[in-house]
């Protein structure tokens, strides 16, 4: 280890910048979010040193650097681009035992400055030791996705009741199972979903009771959006409730890459449906979740797409809730969003689309019940969820009603996934085209003048095996 990990603690305690570019207003940004005073010299400073020092967060000297300028300092940031200079007042500072970075010279440091993530009071430090700050910067980003933006006032709910914890448990291993339960608990939960004083509450009733209770943990729904497919899609919340999780309850839609991110040794249930079979009927699945919940366990309800968007998630919450089963809910993004996106089709656009509507393009009895009259507008994106066995019924529907045979019209197969495919046409087209190629579900329609923008948009070509165009 070439350096030793520190904190160290500037608040109010006078520090000092050498140096007026871009990279040393980055340094002095960093040290005011530490709540260090801070004084910059230099002869000319950027234009955000200039804001800062008109609103009196820093004391800006204009002029040359001056070894007396050391004095009475805690800290030196060296950024002049001067290297003769830098090394300079590395020398001066050492001397003085004055903690000093000197930027992009790390063998003039006694101290460098890592990537940080920041949920304050946590703070999470990166650093190659100056080998590589791109690669500092790359494991920073993948350590925020990581870490709940309400870890840190997690943090602060812990120090408030640290002394109470301390009396009311004097052995530290006892102590230590205590925090743990709290901090990977219900409580933490209550935290990361906005609940601050519920779980206040949740940590104090903790606290007053019996060590030994012997009471079950209550258990958990996490009812989460998986998106339509790439796990790349996901969010934050989304993967670390997937990773908690003691059972997975799946629907059909729900891709294996986005799968094999829940904890692997939690049980899997399949609960998918497909056109006229259902593995599980909805109500089943809803007492299912009930029974799981009420075993003390944390479920994962993963539902591909959004939940809310024709995922049935709102009958699945209805019934915990009377059930008084506690959940939470993490939005995906939608199959619309994501394979319209991924296919290069923007669903609106000022001069093709100002609305855009969906429906379920389910057929029942040889015909679908829909608003045919409001599909038909004009200057508006239809997009259609299950629709390629309706395929043609929507077509005909919607010419018969006046709108135009050539409106142009695409079917994105095994959307964002590596195996998508989009199929371009008209009403008139789309579905002789879509019956020679041999689609197969999940598929999603997107109906109207947004369509011609696909041959100006198609950014993610290399994620498709192939695709066909029809006409139009």
């Amino acid at each position: 280890m070439d350096y030793l990990p520190v904190f160290l603690k500037v608040r109010d305690r006078p520090c000092l910048v050498v140096g007026g570019g871009e990279i040393a207003a980055r340094k002095a940004a960093l040290l005011l979010r530490a709540g260090a005073t801070l004084k910059v010299i230099a002869p000319e400073i950027d234009p955000d040193l200039e804001e800062l020092a008109r609103g009196g967060e820093i004391v800006h000297e204009q002029r040359n650097f001056s070894p007396e300028d050391l004095e009475d300092q805690v800290l030196v940031v060296a950024a002049t681009g001067d290297t003769s200079l830098n090394r300079r007042i590395s020398e001066l500072a050492q001397a003085r035992a004055l903690p000093v970075n000197v930027v992009d010279q790390t063998d003039l440091c006694s101290f460098i400055m890592p990537s940080i993530v920041d949920r304050s009071p946590v703070i999470v430090a990166v650093s190659t030791g100056g080998a590589s700050p791109v690669l500092a910067r790359m494991m920073r980003a993948r350590l925020e996705t990581l870490i709940p933006a309400a870890f840190g006032q997690l943090a602060q709910l812990a120090g408030e009741f640290r002394d109470q914890v301390k009396a009311r448990f004097a052995q530290p291993v006892k102590r230590r199972r205590f925090w743990e339960r709290v901090l990977e608990g219900p409580v933490a939960e209550m935290v990361f979903a906005g609940r601050a004083d519920d779980a206040r509450e949740a940590l104090r009733g903790a606290l007053a009771a019996d060590e030994d209770d012997a009471a079950p943990a209550a258990g958990e729904v996490y009812l989460v959006g998986a998106g339509p497919g790439d796990p790349d899609l996901l969010t934050s919340r989304a993967i670390r409730l997937m990773q908690r999780a003691d059972v997975v309850v799946h629907d059909r839609l729900v891709s294996d890459a986005v799968l094999r991110l829940a904890r692997q040794d939690a049980p899997r249930i399949y609960a998918g449906k497909s056109r006229s079979r259902h593995v599980l009927p909805q109500e089943s699945i809803n007492e299912l979740l009930v029974r799981l919940a009420r075993e003390g366990k944390r479920v994962l309800r993963l539902k591909g797409g959004d939940p809310f968007i024709f995922g049935r998630g709102g009958e699945e919450i209805e019934t915990l809730a009377e059930e008084g089963i506690p959940f939470q809910i993490v939005p995906g993004i939608t199959a619309a969003s994501g394979c319209a996106a991924y296919a290069g089709i923007p669903l609106t656009h000022r001069d093709y689309a100002q609305s855009c509507v969906f429906v379920t393009g389910h057929l029942k009895d040889g015909t679908i019940n829909l608003d045919w009259d409001a599909l038909a507008k004009p200057r508006q994106t239809v997009v259609v969820y299950m629709g390629l066995v309706g395929l043609p019924v929507i077509c005909e529907e919607l010419i018969r009603r006046g709108v135009s045979r050539d409106l142009p019209a695409a079917l994105v197969e095994q959307g964002t996934k590596p195996r998508q495919r989009v199929l371009t046409g008209t009403l008139t087209t789309l579905p002789e085209i879509v019956a020679k190629a041999g689609v197969n579900a999940p598929t999603l329609t997107i109906i109207g003048d947004v369509v011609r923008l696909r041959g100006k948009l198609r950014w993610f070509e290399s994620f498709s095996t192939g695709e066909t165009e029809g006409p139009g």
